[in-house]
């Protein structure tokens, strides 16, 4: 399988980045490991969030705006906006500096990781990629993000 990013979308980076945050909001394994942790290299909960709206606004708009450069096809992009608004209403609630347990104990948290489980999903299997392969540390995504 050819790794992430996917250059053949216009706006690949972006979407290498909503994909990492997905992936990473998908995995309660990876969150346990890694999140709950404070392992070096793979951010927190809030650095999750910010790559999957910093350069897109999916907190402020529809991920449909983006279908044909970040997103291949609307079902892709409603999956992408359900993960967006569970993942942000938690965020709302929690606070954006909240320690990484505050989001994981949050009663609605596992609605939130299906809902980013189902996007990262469709994500990962339309670029041919292993959805079940652990996430990538975010030095990898940045070395995948000034390639090409």
């Amino acid at each position: 399988m050819d790794p992430m990013p996917v250059h053949d979308m216009p706006w690949w980076r972006w979407r290498s980045n909503v994909r990492s945050a997905l992936h990473m909001l998908s995995d309660p394994s990876f969150q346990q490991d890694c999140w709950a942790t404070g392992r070096p290299g793979y951010g927190d909960v809030t650095d999750a969030v910010y790559r999957l709206v910093e350069d897109t606004w999916l907190d402020n708009w529809s991920a449909e705006k983006y279908v044909g450069t970040i997103f291949r096809d609307s079902q892709e992009a409603a999956l992408v906006d359900t993960a967006v608004l569970r993942v942000l209403r938690i965020m709302h609630q929690v606070g954006a500096d909240a320690p990484v347990a505050s989001y994981m104990e949050h009663h609605g948290w596992s609605e939130a990781v299906r809902a980013a489980r189902d996007a990262h999903v469709r994500l990962a299997t339309n670029d041919g990629d292993d959805p079940d392969e652990a996430p990538r540390s975010l030095d990898v995504l940045a070395i995948m993000l000034h390639s090409v």
